[in-house]
């Protein structure tokens, strides 16, 4: 499947041509030569002209976030964090947390008003909603595994912010649709509203952030966390009720932890650990699905929708119970994925009914909210492969822009458990293990995940979606594994969602209706959303060839060295 939109190309007035043709890619079968699949077609190219340049995956990765900053401003950042999962072409495999943390004024009680109630709006919009930002550490961190300096690495991003590109049907509706929320906590001129709407193939240009880009290839990441940004950040802050500071900025620090690892199927998941939740929901859901042996169902049929959502339940119940940051909690992942604590969680399955979310956890009422992250996946032509997820919470994070300095900053405080019971924007109850503490950092869904079938690299997955993350990677590894589909099938079939509470199953609006009445019959809540997810995946077969598809959700895109 190949999706190609074409742009006229127009020269910019004080800046050479600028970046108009736009060319979407959603499907690739190569030979030993490296892919990047990420959320815009600009970015993954970015990273592919990294690869052409001598670069390994690490450097693409790190190129490709970096321009997804520039043409993807809804999740691509530098005022975010993300986590990568990375495998070396020797098989040593690597996760790095750039995760946002709590500043150090930050207080479990910060969200309640004078009776106690949360205020939700203050952890979703404005100052007080953003955490430390950890992309560009984490970038930096990378930089031990990559061949090529930063100061290349950083350069098509500078030119694509600089010169402008043009943008696509989506990315205008999205624009016009936030224009509202942009006025409303930025004062100033930002470079994401105009006067009129924004049209398919307008010219977006980001002078400011070209420029604090610059300060980042010049300075390393005290051009970031120290000097001018830094500067103009906490003046930012101080436009509002933030309470990120200089210091807070300074002492920001990347930690590199031991991936997660565990056997499915004759293979190797490499994923994320806390504080990531994906990697730990994923290896339960795996695990519980394998007692009631998936693969000999069809795919979406009734038994193995009802097999997984039941595995969906039980992990998201145990994620608002146990999980957290590990610097601050007792760390449990072994006995979360041990064979003889989820074969007593399966014991209440039942295939003739839904079990009730009171029988696994304490129920708590708890609205769905929409979502926005981003993934990419790349693998080079020597077999070294990553996987990051990068986000900046919802939709433009909390929708403020640093003045002076062009970028969007998160919302990801709002991922604490604001108060005990009370559901964040994306719906998921967190408790104590996720309460708002100093310097802590907090819970996520993001799932970057490598696949190892005989010691190599045989999928490179991931997706944006908050809480449907863990769910949709699910999916996507047994439509391969157990389901024999290509990638470009487990990318693009229909999915489904449940993470306990609500109770319901969310749906997307085109999966078979036969199965969704038979488990109506059986007892499940149903939802239609429009979508799930926008999965970037890397297949590697036995003879080296690789099949990279970017999710037909949206703009996607694949890129070839």
């Amino acid at each position: 499947m190949r999706k190609t939109i074409y742009f006229i190309l127009l020269a910019g007035s004080s800046f050479s041509a600028q970046y108009t043709d736009i060319n979407i890619i959603k499907e690739v079968k190569v030979y030993k030569k490296g892919v990047v699949v990420s959320a815009h077609p600009l970015s993954s190219e970015a990273g592919a002209k990294i690869l052409r340049m001598g670069g390994n995956a690490y450097d693409a990765i790190v190129a490709t976030q970096l321009a997804l900053a520039v043409v993807y401003p809804q999740a691509g950042n530098i005022g975010g964090g993300g986590f990568l999962v990375g495998v070396k072409s020797s098989g040593e495999n690597f996760s790095l947390d750039y995760r946002e943390t709590a500043p150090n004024k930050a207080s479990k009680d910060m969200y309640l008003d004078k009776k106690g109630n949360a205020d939700t709006d203050l952890s979703q919009n404005g100052r007080l909603a953003v955490g430390v930002p950890g992309s560009v550490a984490g970038f930096f961190a990378t930089l031990k595994y990559c061949n090529l300096p930063m100061e290349k690495l950083i350069q098509p991003a500078i030119d694509i912010a600089e010169q402008g590109f043009a943008i696509t049907y989506q990315e205008a509706g999205l624009l016009n649709d936030n224009k509202s929320f942009f006025e409303k906590q930025n004062k100033n001129t930002i470079a994401f509203v105009k006067k009129s709407q924004w049209q398919q193939g307008d010219i977006l240009v980001q002078r400011e952030l070209a420029e604090t880009l610059k300060l980042i290839q010049k300075n390393g990441m005290k051009g970031f966390y120290e000097g001018k940004t830094a500067e103009l950040i906490t003046k930012e802050m101080k436009k509002g009720n933030g309470i990120i500071t200089l210091e807070d900025l300074k002492n920001y620090k990347v930690i590199e932890r031991k991936a997660l690892n565990f056997k499915y199927q004759e293979n190797e998941i490499i994923s994320m650990p806390l504080p990531s939740s994906g990697g730990i929901l994923l290896a339960q859901m795996l695990k519980m699905s394998s007692f009631e042996n998936l693969q000999k169902y069809q795919q979406n049929s009734t038994q193995a929708v009802q097999i997984m959502v039941e595995a969906e339940r039980r992990a998201f119940a145990d994620r608002a119970e146990y999980m957290g940051d590990p610097g601050f909690i007792n760390d449990k992942t072994s006995y979360l994925i041990s064979d003889e604590y989820l074969k007593n969680r399966w014991k209440s399955f039942s295939f003739s009914n839904a079990t009730p979310s009171s029988k696994v956890g304490e129920i708590i009422l708890q609205p769905k909210e929409s979502t926005e992250t981003t993934h990419i996946s790349v693998i080079d032509k020597d077999g070294n492969a990553a996987a990051v997820t990068t986000t900046l919470n919802g939709l433009y994070g909390s929708k403020v822009v640093v003045s002076g300095a062009g970028f969007f900053l998160n919302n990801e405080m709002d991922d604490f458990s604001i108060k005990p019971g009370v559901p964040n924007m994306f719906g998921a109850v967190g408790g104590k293990a996720n309460e708002i503490q100093p310097r802590k950092r907090m819970l996520s869904s993001m799932t970057p995940t490598i696949v190892m079938r005989k010691g190599k690299p045989f999928m490179v997955v991931g997706t944006p979606g908050g809480t449907t993350i863990p769910t949709s990677v699910f999916q996507s590894v047994v439509n391969v594994i157990d389901f024999k589909m290509n990638a470009n099938l487990a990318v693009n079939s229909p999915k489904f969602h449940h993470q306990w509470l609500p109770e319901s199953v969310a749906f997307e609006k085109n999966f078979p209706e036969y199965t969704i009445k038979n488990l109506e019959n059986l007892g499940y809540k149903s939802e239609r959303w429009e979508q799930l997810g926008r999965t970037e995946m890397i297949l590697v077969d036995e003879n080296g060839t690789i099949h990279a598809v970017a999710d037909g959700r949206g703009d996607d895109s694949v890129a070839v060295e």
